[in-house]
């Protein structure tokens, strides 16, 4: 087996376990550490609140040098769910906010953050560059695209992002942030 294979192997066991690490709620016995938060889209400061507990969840685990970009992750998907998310209809309650719930799922080498809104609509995760990255400085931010930012941010942040669909109505849009400096997680070319 040569040595490219090797690190495929490599990289698909270490994605699997990431995934298998996902699945499950983390035991503190293990170092592991799990946040649940409700939010409403219709208080103003809910983007704030979401960025704020994030800060303080990561500061609590010892995970400063994360903070920033998980700030800016929550951010954006909870941003995208106060703005584009619709109620599914049997979800809606006449004159009721609409819910978002925010899940922290940290291990030593990954942090799993979801944003579950009540829109079964799938997200349009971005495939990939517009334009050219050498053209992009050339562009005018008027030709550059009006949706999907939010999501392409996200995705050149984490190691990962997808969705899955609620059990009852909604989904929940996840990222996978590697904490052990992406090292082991590197995409094989």
């Amino acid at each position: 087996m040569d040595a490219r294979q090797t690190r495929r192997r490599e990289h698909l066991a270490n994605e699997l376990d990431a995934f298998a690490h996902w699945y499950v709620e983390p035991d503190p016995s293990s170092a592991g550490h799990f946040l649940a938060l409700t939010l409403f889209a219709e208080f103003h400061d809910t983007a704030r609140v979401a960025r704020d507990m994030t800060a303080e969840f990561l500061r609590g685990t010892g995970a400063n040098e994360f903070v920033d970009d998980a700030r800016l992750a929550v951010s954006e998907l909870v941003g995208n769910v106060v703005n584009h998310a619709v109620p599914d209809r049997r979800l809606a309650h006449p004159g009721a906010a609409r819910r978002i719930d925010v899940t922290f799922k940290m291990w030593p080498k990954w942090l799993f953050i979801g944003v579950t809104d009540e829109d079964s609509t799938p997200p349009l995760l971005p495939a990939g560059e517009t334009f050219c990255p050498g053209l992009m400085g050339e562009l005018s931010e008027a030709v550059l695209p009006d949706s999907g930012r939010g999501l392409l941010i996200v995705q050149r942040l984490a190691a990962a992002v997808w969705w899955t669909p609620g059990d009852k109505g909604g989904k929940t849009v996840w990222c996978r942030l590697d904490l052990d400096d992406g090292a082991e997680s590197t995409p094989i070319r």
